[in-house]
């Protein structure tokens, strides 16, 4: 006969076995490769993916000391970050939404469906000063164009105190995150949040800086993305056939908002190629990050004037 505490054991569900931090990272790393989940909103495998769920639904930083992974858990917390596990499982949900928050360029933003998952590459260029970019270029007003959730606007300004920065998208929405995580980031005498259709409400502004990750999934590719895109704004995601519509439109109107030695950052992604044939004669100076080319340029300001005949047509094509 069965004793009736081995009987209880037995019955027990195996998560009432997790105790511990480094237990539930375990489960959920695990849970998560089994379920074949998309990993690409700033985690790319899921042991990361899963620390970031666990440690965040615990109000806990991601640099914590590894000896707190033996912390166990009340119980309370143990439901709460099962659920959380449960769900990302189920629902496809990225984690930045599920904890409502996620790190970029080594800060803290608040994240959810308003504004898409920050994920740039460009964070290593803020972290690293935009050198050799900007080694030699003197830097007062920047602009972060499409801003989302204002992640690289807010993180120029954080990294460079005596910049004047504004953030700029077509979404209240998005910007009513960016407004939070400015007052989040206490940034607010120097970090100003604008509606508009990239540079319509601008003015005469101009900046030393044009920075920009805006739209470029082609329709296709939007078509083909994991469950986990679904859950992000198609406006901040999708930019016509080629991916290439916005893109043509900053490059035909930032040359009006850049100072005389100004230079413009933007990312393509997967269009660079597509940009590339698109107008050959523009010297796009694509730059490389530690994990190779992510389909970022760089261009002058003198760049844009010098070419702007063959800019101009792109865009007007688009019309």
């Amino acid at each position: 006969m069965v004793d009736p505490p081995r009987r209880a054991r037995q019955e027990r569900p195996v998560t009432s076995e997790l105790s511990t931090i480094i237990d539930f990272i375990r489960y959920g790393a695990s849970r998560f490769s089994a379920a074949g989940l998309t990993f690409g909103h700033s985690h790319d495998n899921p042991i990361d993916e899963a620390t970031h769920l666990v440690l965040a639904s615990l109000h806990l930083p991601p640099d914590i000391p590894p000896a707190y992974g033996a912390g166990r858990l009340t119980a309370e917390e143990r439901e709460r970050v099962l659920g959380l596990i449960e769900r990302r499982v189920s629902e496809r949900l990225p984690v930045a939404y599920l904890v409502g928050e996620t790190w970029f360029a080594g800060m803290k933003f608040k994240s959810d469906r308003r504004a898409l998952v920050p994920r740039s590459p460009i964070a290593e260029l803020i972290e690293s000063g935009f050198s050799p970019w900007l080694d030699d270029r003197h830097v007062e007003r920047a602009l972060d164009l499409c801003t989302g959730s204002g992640c690289i606007g807010i993180a120029m300004a954080e990294y460079h105190p005596h910049w004047q920065v504004d953030l700029v998208d077509i979404s209240e929405d998005a910007l009513s995150l960016a407004r939070e995580n400015i007052a989040f980031q206490h940034v607010g005498d120097r970090v100003e949040a604008i509606r508009s259709d990239l540079f319509d409400a601008l003015g005469g502004r101009r900046y030393d800086l044009i920075v920009s990750n805006p739209p470029y999934v082609t329709e296709d590719e939007y078509a083909a993305l994991p469950g986990e895109y679904a859950h992000e704004p198609k406006l901040g995601l999708t930019s016509g056939e080629d991916g290439l519509d916005i893109c043509l439109r900053i490059l035909d109107q930032a040359a009006d908002h850049l100072t005389e030695d100004g230079l413009l950052i933007v990312e393509v992604g997967e269009s660079e190629r597509a940009l590339a044939e698109l107008l050959p004669q523009v010297p796009f100076v694509w730059i490389e990050f530690k994990v190779g080319p992510m389909g970022v340029f760089a261009l002058e300001r003198r760049d844009l004037v010098g070419h702007a005949d063959a800019i101009r047509a792109a865009a007007a094509a688009r019309r």
